[in-house]
C-alpha cells in the first residue's frame, strides 16, 4: 500500500491515521506503536492542562522519532455556555444520585463542574512544544495556529462532518481533511450546523469532499479492517483514520470493560447520546443509556454533564462494571479484535489492504 498524498506530505510510510482518543483512552504506548509500524498515531489531549500537553509532547518525542499528532478539541458555542444555577445544578446531580450510591462515589461539587480546558493556553503550550502534526476537531483552526504551524513546519489536519465545513477547513488553511462520516465512535464534531443536520455517513461523505477540496482527505467512521481501507481509497481518500479498531487494542488506555465489550455481537449496535458528556457521541448501549434515555434533551451542555458523569465513569471502569460506562464504538466496532496495534493490527490492515487493492 502506498502512502499516498497524505503519507507523502507528513513522512509517514502508510495511508493510515489513528484516531485520537479523549478522555484517558489514548495513551503514548499506543501512538508510538502506530507511528513506529509506519502511521501516524495521534494522541487525544483536549482534557490535559497546558503542563501536561507539554510533558506529552517531551514523551511523544522521547519515543519516536517519527510523525506523530496531537489532537485539541475547537470549542463551541456550548463551551461557554451560562454555568447552571445552584437549583439546576441540584436537580441534575438529583437525577444521578442513585448511581452515585450505587458506586459508592460523591457527586461533583459545583466547583469541580465549573472547571473547563483553558483552550488558548493549551494551544500555547501545543504550539511552542511543536509536535509534527497538530489535529482539531469541532471547528476551524484560528489564524493565528495556522500562520504558527506553517512558521514551524507542523502539519495542520482539520475534521469536517460534513462538505461544507470541509471546504472553510480548507479556505481556513489546513494541510489535509479528515471527513468524519456518522458511522464514527466517539463525539461527533459538527461546527457549522446542529448534529442533526449534519449526519453523513462515511461512505457518502468521503466521495463529496474528495470532489469538494484539493487537500489530502482522511476517511472516518465505521472503518476497521481492511475492506474498509480498500474502499476508502477506491471513493478518493488519501488515507484512512481508524479508531475503534485501534482502541481494542492492548496498548490503548480503554478500560478493561470497554475493550471486551468490543467486537461483540452487542457491538454491532450503537447509538448517539448526549447522556455521558452533554455532546453527541456514538457508544454501544448500555443500562445506563438505556434507563436514560428520556432524558437525553435534559441533561445539561458540555462540560458539566461530563463532570457529572466523570466519577460515574471512572468508578465504573474500575468496579469491571460496563453498564455504566461510556462504551464510545463506531459502527464496525464487532469487527475490532484485541491485538497488539502495530505487531498485529496494523500488518493486518496493511495485508488485507493491499491483497484486495491489487485484486
Amino acid at each position: 500500500m502506498r502512502p499516498g498524498r497524505l503519507g507523502e506530505s507528513l513522512g509517514i510510510e502508510l495511508p493510515i491515521v489513528q484516531g485520537p482518543f479523549g478522555g484517558g483512552l489514548s495513551s503514548v504506548e499506543l501512538a508510538v506503536a502506530v507511528s513506529e509500524g509506519g502511521g501516524l498515531g495521534s494522541y487525544g489531549a483536549h482534557l490535559l492542562a497546558p503542563e501536561e500537553i507539554t510533558d506529552l509532547v517531551a514523551r511523544l518525542k522521547a519515543a519516536t522519532d517519527r510523525p506523530f499528532a496531537v489532537n485539541l478539541w475547537v470549542p463551541l458555542e456550548d463551551g461557554t455556555a451560562p454555568r447552571p444555577s445552584e437549583a439546576e445544578l441540584a436537580a441534575h446531580v438529583a437525577r444521578l444520585q442513585p448511581y452515585y450510591d450505587e458506586l459508592g462515589v460523591t457527586a461533583p461539587t459545583a466547583a469541580d463542574v465549573a472547571a473547563r480546558p483553558d483552550f488558548d493556553a493549551q494551544l500555547d503550550a501545543l504550539i511552542a512544544a511543536a509536535p509534527p502534526v497538530i489535529s482539531l476537531v469541532m471547528g476551524l483552526p484560528a489564524p493565528r495556529l495556522v500562520e504558527e504551524t506553517r512558521r514551524l513546519g507542523i502539519a495542520l489536519i482539520g475534521t469536517a462532518t460534513t462538505v461544507d465545513e470541509a471546504v472553510a477547513l480548507e479556505r481556513s488553511g489546513v494541510d489535509a481533511i479528515v471527513a468524519s462520516g456518522t458511522d464514527a465512535g466517539g463525539h461527533r464534531g459538527a461546527f457549522l450546523r446542529p448534529v442533526r443536520e449534519s449526519l453523513v455517513g462515511t461512505f457518502s461523505l468521503v466521495p463529496q469532499v474528495a470532489d469538494a477540496v484539493t487537500v489530502p482527505v482522511v476517511a472516518a467512521g465505521g472503518i476497521a479492517d481492511g475492506r474498509g481501507i480498500a474502499a476508502a481509497l477506491a471513493l478518493g481518500a488519501d488515507a484512512v483514520q481508524i479508531g475503534t479498531g485501534f482502541l481494542v487494542s492492548r496498548e490503548s488506555g480503554a478500560s478493561a470493560v470497554h475493550k471486551r465489550a468490543l467486537g461483540t455481537p452487542e457491538a454491532r449496535t450503537t447509538v448517539l447520546t448526549r447522556l455521558f458528556s452533554g455532546r453527541t457521541a456514538r457508544g454501544i448501549p448500555n443500562r445506563f443509556v438505556r434507563d436514560m434515555a428520556a432524558h437525553e434533551d435534559h441533561v445539561p451542555p458540555y462540560p458539566v454533564q461530563n463532570a457529572l458523569m466523570q466519577p460515574i465513569r471512572r468508578a465504573a471502569g474500575a468496579q469491571g462494571r460496563p453498564e455504566y460506562v461510556n462504551l464510545w464504538a463506531g459502527q464496525a466496532a464487532a469487527l475490532a479484535q484485541e491485538s497488539p496495534a502495530a505487531e498485529a493490527y496494523l500488518a493486518g490492515l496493511v495485508e488485507e489492504a493491499d491483497r484486495l487493492l491489487k485484486r
